[in-house]
């Protein structure tokens, strides 16, 4: 479930990251030096918003997790991420073709934003990963009640999350890429 919050981390914060790289090279009406001083507090409160937005949500479908059954139908953490990437990459686009476009109003503004966001969902992803150890059990969203584009991993159709042992998967507890083989 970590690895869906995951997955967008890495895009946003390198489109915002070329983005706001990009838009600091144009001088824009407000000029470098407030662009970048807006951008670097609009980092911030984007990283903190999106980090701290639905923890509720998802610690309440965190303690009522059941144990998965033989039915549910579970993905891997690279199906999992490639699936929101490709159910997002439109979304993706757009938002970097604005940051880019934000550049000539306030220089680097958008991109550092677009950054923040990928920064707050990398932070809300450690969250889930602490709570995940606390438990000593991964948590997983069955893939029907995922939206179509494969987010939502906290959506209204979410009824309650599965869960496993720490050695299911090929994720560790965060969403992240499982470093060593797992002793059976």
């Amino acid at each position: 479930m970590a690895v869906v919050v995951r997955a967008g981390a890495a895009p946003m914060w390198w489109l915002g990251v070329f983005a706001a790289g990009i838009g600091a090279l144009v001088p824009g009406i407000t000029g470098r030096r407030i662009g970048v001083m807006a951008g670097a507090v609009l980092f911030i409160v984007a990283a903190a918003v999106v980090a701290y937005r639905g923890r509720k949500r998802y610690a309440g479908l965190a303690r009522s997790a059941v144990r998965a059954g033989k039915h549910d139908v579970l993905q891997d953490r690279a199906v999992s991420a490639r699936t929101w990437r490709r159910g997002h990459r439109w979304w993706l686009l757009l938002a970097f073709l604005a940051a880019l476009g934000s550049g000539f109003a306030a220089p680097a503004a958008g991109g550092m934003l677009l950054a923040g966001c990928g920064t707050g969902l990398r932070l809300k992803a450690a969250w889930l990963g602490r709570l995940e150890r606390a438990e000593d059990a991964l948590l997983w969203v069955r893939v029907d009640w995922l939206t179509a584009n494969g987010g939502r991993p906290a959506g209204k159709t979410v009824k309650a999350y599965r869960s496993t042992g720490i050695a299911a998967g090929d994720a560790a507890p965060g969403g992240a890429r499982r470093r060593t083989a797992a002793l059976v």
